[in-house]
C-alpha cells in the first residue's frame, strides 16, 4: 500500500466513526430532510466525500493541468483571466429586418456574439410561400429564402470582427453558403469568417425532428462542408455537436455525454471513410451543451466529457494536434428548466446554471430570458439574460483562477462516474453497430424517453421539488408583458420573396440548380454548386427540393 493509499484509508477509518458517532447521534435526534439525496440524473449522492486515492495517484493521467492533455481543466491555459467566453444571446423572429434590429441591440448592450435563430421552414428547407410553412413563417426564428434575406439580415454587422453562430442544420450547407456569399459582399474573405454552424443532424433524428434527408445523405452533406471548410473557411466551426437538445428531450447528464460523444465518433468516422485526415478537420469540430441547474454535476458533466473526448480522439482516432483532442463547447442554460409559474424564479434558475457553464470552463454561453417558457424573449428580458453573464464575468470572482472547483472531493468523484457512465453508453452503442444503427434501431430515443419519465415522475410525486411548481404555489396568476411576432410578417415575407424571383436571372438559376443535382447524384463536393446557386438567388427551397429530387426524403414512420 502506498503512503497516499494509507493516508486516504485512515481518511476513510475516520469518517466511519463520525458517521458512526457523531452522525448518528445527530440523526437520532433530527432527521435529515429526505430519505434520498440525488442528483438531477437521479445520481446517489452520499453525505460526505473524503478523498481518493486515484485522484492524487493518477494526477497527471486524470487531471493534467489547463490547456495540456487531458483537458479536464480546460482547453486553454490561463481560461477566463485571459478572455472571457463568447456571450451570445440566441435570437431571431419574423423577417431579416426586425432581427437585424435586435441583433444591433443585442451587440449595443455588450453582447459578443450573435447566435441566429431559423424559423422552422428555414430550418427543413421549404421557402415561406410552401403550403408547409403554413403558419410557421418567422415564429420561432428568423425567416430566411434567398441571400437577399441574409445580406438585409447582417446589414451593418462587420462579419470580419464579429463571430456567428448559426442553429441550422438539415439546410446548414445552404445557410453557410449564405453567408459565405455576404461576406464576399462585405469584402470579407471566407478565410477571414468566424463563427460556428450547428449542423448536427444526427440529434434531429433523435430528439428534435427537423431533418429533411435521410441519414446517409445528410453524412454527406456534413463531410462535404468539413472538406471544403477546412480548405476555405478555415476559421469556422464546421459542427457543433448538440447534447443540449439530448438533454432537453429528458436525458441524463451521463447520457448526454455519452450520445453526444457517440454522435461525434459517427461525424469523425464519416469524414475519415470520405478521406480526410482527422488532424485536418477535427481542430475545427465543436460542441453545444445543456447547464441545468443541479450546479455540482453538471460542472463534473463537463469536465468529464472534455476528458472522455480528449481520450477517443487520442486512443480511438490517433489523432496527435492537441487542437484535435481539445473538447470546444457553447452552453445554453436549460430551457426545459424553466416554468411558466412565477416566472421571476426563472432569473435565478439562470444564474445558477450559468454559473455552472462557467465553473465547468465553456467557451461560449446563452442565457435564457425569464418569458422564454411563455413567448419568445422581449428585450428587456433577454438584456436581463445578458447582464446575468456580465455580472458572473467581473462580480463573482469565480473567473479569477483556472478550474476553481478542481480538487472538491464530490467534483472529482462526480466527474470520475460521470466519464465511466458516458462511456459505458458509448460502448452500448458500438455494439448496436454505431450511432446510425442505435438510432434507426430506436434504442437511444428509448433510453431517452425512459428518463424523461422518471424524471417527470419525481415532480409529479414530490420527490423532487420544483418551486413554484410543486411547491412554495402561489394564487396570483404571473403579470408579464410578451412578445408577438407581428401578424404582417408572413405577408412582408411572401411580398419580398416574389420580389426577389422577380428580379433575378431565371436561366442563371436554373443553370445553378442542375449543377447541384449533377453534383448530388455524383460524388463531388456539394458546397460549389450550393455556393454558386446561393449566388444566383437560388431559394433555400429550391436547393432543397433539388437535393431531396436525389435524395429523398427521411420520415421517421417509414424508417
Amino acid at each position: 500500500m502506498s503512503a497516499t493509499e494509507e493516508q486516504v484509508d485512515h481518511i476513510k477509518q475516520a469518517v466511519e466513526r463520525w458517521n458512526a458517532g457523531p452522525v448518528a447521534k445527530l440523526l437520532a435526534k433530527f432527521p435529515e430532510q429526505r430519505a434520498k439525496f440525488v442528483t438531477a440524473s437521479d445520481r446517489q449522492v452520499e453525505r460526505l466525500y473524503a478523498p481518493e486515492a486515484a485522484t492524487i495517484d493518477r494526477y497527471a493521467e486524470k487531471l493534467g493541468l489547463p490547456g495540456e492533455y487531458p483537458f479536464t481543466r480546460g482547453v486553454q491555459p490561463t481560461m477566463y483571466r485571459g478572455r472571457f467566453w463568447t456571450m451570445r444571446q440566441y435570437a431571431g423572429f419574423a423577417t431579416a429586418e426586425e432581427s437585424n434590429q435586435r441583433y444591433r441591440y443585442l451587440l449595443e448592450q455588450g453582447t459578443t456574439g450573435l447566435s441566429v435563430a431559423f424559423d422552422l421552414p428555414t430550418q427543413i428547407g421549404y421557402d415561406s410561400d410552401d403550403p408547409m410553412a403554413a403558419g410557421e413563417v418567422g415564429k420561432v426564428g428568423v425567416a430566411i429564402d434567398s441571400l437577399a434575406d441574409m445580406e438585409t439580415l447582417l446589414d451593418g454587422i462587420p462579419l470580419d470582427r464579429i463571430s456567428t453562430s448559426m442553429t441550422i442544420n438539415a439546410t446548414a450547407a445552404v445557410l453557410l453558403a449564405m453567408y459565405i456569399a455576404v461576406g464576399e459582399k462585405q469584402g470579407v474573405p471566407p478565410e477571414k469568417l468566424n463563427g460556428t454552424i450547428q449542423n448536427d443532424i444526427l440529434k434531429e433524428y433523435i430528439a428534435r425532428g427537423t431533418y429533411r434527408f435521410p441519414p446517409g445523405p445528410s453524412l454527406r452533406l456534413i463531410s462535404d462542408i468539413f472538406a471544403y471548410c477546412t480548405e476555405k473557411v478555415p476559421n469556422f466551426n464546421t459542427i457543433s455537436i448538440s447534447g443540449y437538445h439530448i438533454r432537453e428531450a429528458g436525458s441524463t447528464a451521463a447520457q448526454e455525454i455519452g450520445f453526444t460523444l457517440a454522435d461525434a465518433i459517427c461525424y469523425v468516422d464519416t469524414a475519415l471513410q470520405a478521406g480526410l485526415k482527422v488532424d485536418d478537420f477535427a481542430p475545427r469540430l465543436a460542441f453545444f451543451f445543456a447547464a441545468h441547474s443541479d450546479l455540482f454535476e453538471e460542472a463534473a458533466k463537463f469536465r468529464a466529457a472534455r476528458r472522455l473526448y480528449a481520450r477517443i480522439m487520442k486512443e480511438r482516432f490517433g489523432a496527435v494536434n492537441p487542437k484535435s483532442l481539445m473538447l470546444r463547447f457553447h452552453t445554453q442554460t436549460g430551457g426545459v428548466t424553466l416554468t411558466a409559474q412565477q416566472p421571476d424564479n426563472n432569473v435565478v434558475r439562470v444564474t445558477i446554471q450559468a454559473l455552472a457553464a462557467v465553473l465547468g470552463g465553456t467557451q461560449s454561453l446563452h442565457t435564457n430570458s425569464k418569458d422564454e417558457a411563455m413567448a419568445l424573449p422581449t428585450e428587456e428580458s433577454v438584456t436581463v439574460a445578458l447582464r446575468t453573464q456580465q455580472l458572473i464575468a467581473y462580480e463573482s470572482g469565480v473567473t479569477n483562477t483556472v478550474d476553481p472547483l478542481a480538487g472538491s472531493f464530490y467534483v472529482e468523484k462526480l466527474t470520475d462516474d460521470l466519464e465511466v457512465e458516458a462511456e459505458g453508453i458509448i460502448k452500448l452503442i458500438d455494439a448496436r453497430g454505431g450511432m446510425v444503427a442505435a438510432i434507426e434501431q430506436g434504442f437511444v430515443q428509448k433510453q431517452i424517453e425512459e428518463s424523461a419519465y422518471r424524471y417527470g415522475q419525481s415532480i409529479d410525486n414530490g420527490e423532487r421539488v420544483i418551486v413554484g411548481v410543486n411547491k412554495f404555489t402561489g394564487d396570483e396568476p404571473p403579470t408579464i408583458n410578451l412578445f408577438e411576432v407581428p401578424e404582417s410578417t408572413t405577408q412582408r415575407q411572401l411580398d419580398k420573396l416574389r420580389g426577389v424571383r422577380a428580379s433575378r436571372d431565371v436561366a442563371r438559376v436554373e443553370a445553378a440548380l442542375a449543377a447541384v443535382k449533377q453534383a448530388a447524384v455524383g460524388s463531388e463536393n456539394l458546397m460549389p454548386p450550393i455556393l454558386a446557386a446561393v449566388r444566383a438567388y437560388a431559394t433555400v427551397g429550391e436547393i432543397c427540393s433539388t437535393l431531396a429530387g436525389v435524395f429523398g426524403e427521411f420520415s421517421e414512420s417509414t424508417n
